[in-house]
């Protein structure tokens, strides 16, 4: 009798793939053999050891159905939870509802929990602030309205008053204003008028009118009532020249969302949004970017009639937590402008941007120096036509002040994409932007994520707006993930997400070194025939670091360190530390992050620990909390230890 021997691995391998294909077929006895086969196939690869080293792994994250939410805002805490926050979600009738949401998610504790969402921050803007609160400003005061759903002709009337006397005048909403053809329009809102200022100049006395503005709707349906040029309109019931409105044209064209005022910190301890000082003007669409001494800059959006702000920014006092106008800072930008701050306190602007305003003005990449409001132009950049639903990042490591423009597409609901990459290095006395490497395919809404290796993992995004038709393709939601090496200049290949993320997704490091994706907001599903629905899924992916051997520990340090200063953190692994790197974690909506950086620390290795040096610039590494990362010899990173930056 032969002796019995052990199949060889290859054997094994074969026979456990056909056991798979088997209990596939019996499972799914409908399906093609050759298709169960495939994707036992796939399933066994994809989870091979060597595999993960190589592309890393992607794995769904299982969410109760009570905390499942549009994911239109992220932001890391200090805490270490991820704030979720979709507002009214992009749902008209959440929005009409008043039903507004925000989840925390504790990744620690693979935990959720609803947050109570006193507004609308839908569409808002966000950024940390140096305590590590987070700064939520701006959102939705009302709804766009199709051109083929505006039965009323309506429009911005201003309610002028001419008097100096009397005191400012109250019109509650529905107040009538009547057009010198007899058409009669409602207001919408309740509004004040201010009372007229008088002025002397010399002997001269001039009387400067009083003026607020509102929208009003015509009582009567069609367009009987549009006028389509400046006109005049008396306040029904009021005789006298006083009080009246005037209104550049009244119309049933669409209406766009617009802004609002309100403004909150969201305090990751007590969990819990805590009001602050209003806007100085609605804004939605906004970018909001920290300064440094810790004040904020809002910039652009559009106003609560849905008109872009024209160059009006303004200011966030933190240590007043209230906002003042900014006029000696007035810059023109369209909404959600991608903007990065620089080692010198410049403030640069990619060109890259999420969509609203004319497509030749305010979209030429520039540093802005917010000292004296100077903007130095920054040429170079290939198919400026595209930059719309781009993503940029200051690349790894913040010294190097370099930044890299990713994908992007065409102005409005444009079908135009591109693969490009350019990168400008903003440390030369004349900066220009240079070609980098193609994406492999052409893509928008591409999440950009700071890894703590010096990589930058690219994922999500599609060719076409919004998921839709591009090209021949029915769908083009992308699923191919890539990870920049910028010491090369080369994308490598990474696992493949099974997710589709397009508009309104946002992709976010965590503190264990994986990355969280979550959202998209696609026009059609996936048959692309039917309306789209909110993505509420949500994938996690482990880079390929997290397979490549025993990840080095810190086990001590300061919870908080100061610029140009050096601090000790213990860790039993300080023989192979290579570098050490505070990340700053992702405060992302519309692939926009103000706060996302990477910044070397200068490293010593000593018996049983490191000692770390930050950079003394405040634009290097602004005031706040990091993750500190020390990463061994392999390129493995530890866990993060959370210290504040001051």
């Amino acid at each position: 009798m032969k002796p019995r021997t052990r199949p060889t691995l290859a054997r094994r391998l074969v026979s456990g793939l056909a056991t798979l294909v088997v209990l596939g077929t019996v499972v799914v006895a409908n399906r093609p053999m050759v298709a169960v086969a495939s994707e036992a196939l796939h399933t066994y690869k994809i989870n091979r050891q060597s595999y993960k080293e190589r592309y890393g792994h992607w794995a769904n994250l299982p969410v109760p159905r009570d905390f499942r939410v549009n994911a239109i805002h992220a932001a890391l805490l200090h805490t270490g939870k991820v704030l979720i926050i979709a507002g009214s979600g992009n749902n008209k009738d959440s929005f009409e509802a008043g039903s507004f949401r925000s989840v925390l998610y504790d990744p620690a504790a693979d935990s959720f929990t609803e947050i109570d969402t006193p507004t609308d921050v839908f569409c808002a803007g966000h950024a940390f602030l140096p305590d590590g609160k987070l700064l939520v400003a701006g959102g939705t005061k009302s709804y766009e309205v199709l051109e083929d759903e505006v039965d009323h002709a309506a429009g911005v009337m201003k309610i002028k008053n001419e008097s100096p006397d009397g005191g400012p005048h109250v019109l509650e909403k529905g107040t009538r204003l009547v057009s010198a053809t007899g058409h009669v329009y409602r207001t919408r809102d309740k509004v004040t008028v201010p009372t007229a200022r008088k002025m002397t100049h010399g002997t001269t006395t001039t009387v400067h009118a009083g003026e607020v503005e509102v929208w009003v709707d015509a009582v009567e349906k069609g367009d009987a009532a549009v006028v389509g040029q400046p006109a005049q309109y008396s306040l029904e019931g009021l005789t006298g020249p006083n009080l009246y409105g005037v209104s550049e044209k009244i119309t049933r064209e669409k209406q766009e969302y617009g802004g609002d005022k309100t403004s909150y910190e969201f305090d990751p301890v007590t969990e819990k949004y805590v009001k602050t000082g209003n806007l100085q003007d609605p804004r939605w669409y906004p970018t909001l970017i920290g300064l440094n001494g810790g004040d904020v800059l809002a910039v652009s959006g559009l106003d609560q009639f849905g008109r872009i702000l024209p160059g009006r920014n303004e200011r966030y006092l933190t240590a007043e937590r209230r906002w003042v106008k900014a006029p000696e800072l007035k810059r023109y930008f369209p909404t959600y402008p991608s903007l990065h701050m620089m080692g010198d306190g410049k403030v640069f602007y990619s060109g890259a941007n999420a969509g609203y305003g004319p497509d030749d003005k305010g979209r030429t990449p520039g540093l802005w120096d917010v000292r004296n409001n100077r903007f130095q132009q920054v040429p170079g950049l290939r198919e400026p036509d595209k930059n719309e639903t781009a993503s940029s990042v200051l690349l790894p490591p913040a010294q190097e002040q370099k930044v890299m423009m990713f994908g992007g597409g065409g102005v409005g609901e444009s079908e135009h994409s591109t693969a490009r990459t350019d990168i400008v290095d903003l440390d030369e006395k004349s900066p220009r932007y240079r070609p980098g490497p193609d994406l492999p395919k052409p893509a928008r809404y591409l999440s950009t994520v700071l890894l703590p290796d010096d990589s930058v993992l690219t994922t999500g995004g599609s060719s076409g707006y919004r998921g839709g038709k591009y090209r021949d393709q029915t769908r083009s939601d992308l699923f191919n993930a890539q990870i920049y090496r910028p010491d090369r200049n080369v994308f490598e290949t990474a696992a493949e997400s099974t997710v589709g993320r397009n508009y309104h997704s946002e992709a976010i490091l965590l503190p264990d070194g994986r990355v969280i994706t979550m959202g998209s907001d696609p026009l059609y599903d996936p048959t692309g025939k039917n309306a789209g629905t909110f993505e509420q899924r949500i994938e996690v992916y482990s880079p390929p670091y997290l397979f490549r051997g025993t990840r080095p520990a810190i086990t001590g340090g300061p919870a908080a360190v100061s610029r140009g200063t050096t601090a000790t953190f213990t860790t039993p692994d300080a023989a192979r530390i290579a570098s050490a790197r505070l990340v700053r974690p992702s405060s992302v909506t519309h692939v926009t992050d103000t706060d996302q950086r990477s910044v070397a620390l200068g490293l010593h290795r000593t018996v049983g620990g490191v000692d770390v040096t930050v950079p003394e610039k405040a634009g290097l590494a602004p005031s706040g909390w990091y993750m500190l990362f020390l990463v061994d010899d392999k390129g493995v990173p530890s866990a993060a230890r959370w210290v504040q930056v001051r």
